[in-house]
């Protein structure tokens, strides 16, 4: 059994704690808070440190994007493998890179971006494209709640509570609504202008309401359409298309649960999920799974 530790409780930890025990081949070693309000959760042990659980073979890191470099670069150099759901597109390759040498200084894994969108979405991407080699792809998100995007929000002072919401325009472009809850005093305008400036924001339409409740607004619920029109060899005109509609969190859990299996299959390094063989994600004997699959 591989022994997962999930760093992080909030909505993914806890999705990743009903896939662990919802595996056949993984078993929870415990999770890891900041603050350690009750000791166990669900009979598993709270620590603050990794260290308190023993033997650990793969973290799951179920924090805000922001905090999984450091939080990666702690786990890799105790000699356990990490799986993250890092979303910020533009600085992946660079994670990567710093991640990579130490992971295999100390003969460890770290798979990035593993959620459904960086994550999944990127393997039907690469797919459609090598279906397509010429053509142009759309990734079409929501309408639904951002989490990544809502962590952020968060994170800016006067921000009591918040919640980003991603309206597809078409052809990859995107609408944020933005619904903020202030602190005391807080000033909108501020908070308005923090938010667009925001690397998270400052590329798309974005457009935020104050309301007096978030909670009142909020729905995990989320979605994608992906579209590639293109040329395969040098016939025309072929079109793919993939749709979901989704739990956000509960997905995102579920694909780190996986690259969390293949993390035991990989040499040492740092991965994004387009170069995993997707066979790695599942439970089984390798046969079986062809059997069962091809």
């Amino acid at each position: 059994m591989t022994r997962i530790a999930i760093v992080g409780y909030g909505n993914i930890g806890r999705y990743a704690l009903e896939a662990i025990e919802a595996a056949p081949d993984m078993e929870c070693a415990g999770i890891v808070r900041r603050k350690v309000s009750e000791s166990t959760i669900c009979g598993y042990p709270v620590v603050t440190d990794i260290r308190e659980l023993g033997k650990v073979d793969v973290a799951i890191l179920a924090t805000p994007t922001r905090k999984v470099e450091e939080y990666a670069k702690q786990c890799l150099a105790m000699g356990i493998n990490t799986v993250d759901s890092f979303d910020i597109h533009t600085s992946i390759v660079d994670l990567r890179r710093t991640l990579d040498p130490i992971a295999k200084q100390h003969g460890v894994v770290s798979i990035i971006s593993a959620g459904w969108d960086p994550g999944s979405d990127s393997i039907v991407r690469t797919l459609m494209e090598s279906l397509a080699p010429r053509g142009i792809s759309y990734t079409n998100f929501g309408p639904g709640r951002s989490m990544g995007h809502s962590v952020a929000v968060r994170a800016i002072p006067g921000v009591r509570d918040a919640l980003s919401m991603t309206i597809p325009v078409g052809t990859g472009i995107h609408r944020r609504m933005v619904y903020v809850e202030l602190e005391d005093g807080a000033d909108f305008k501020t908070v308005e202008a923090a938010i667009k400036a925001d690397a998270y924001f400052v590329n798309d339409e974005t457009h935020v309401m104050q309301v007096d409740s978030v909670d009142q607004l909020n729905d995990v619920g989320h979605g994608v359409n992906l579209v590639r029109k293109g040329v395969s060899g040098k016939t025309h005109n072929q079109l793919f298309e993939f749709n979901m509609k989704i739990n956000n969190p509960a997905l995102t859990a579920q694909v780190l649960v996986n690259v969390a299996r293949a993390s035991m299959r990989q040499q040492p390094g740092a991965y994004t999920m387009i170069e995993l063989p997707v066979i790695d994600m599942l439970p089984g004997e390798r046969e079986d799974i062809i059997r069962h699959l091809v």
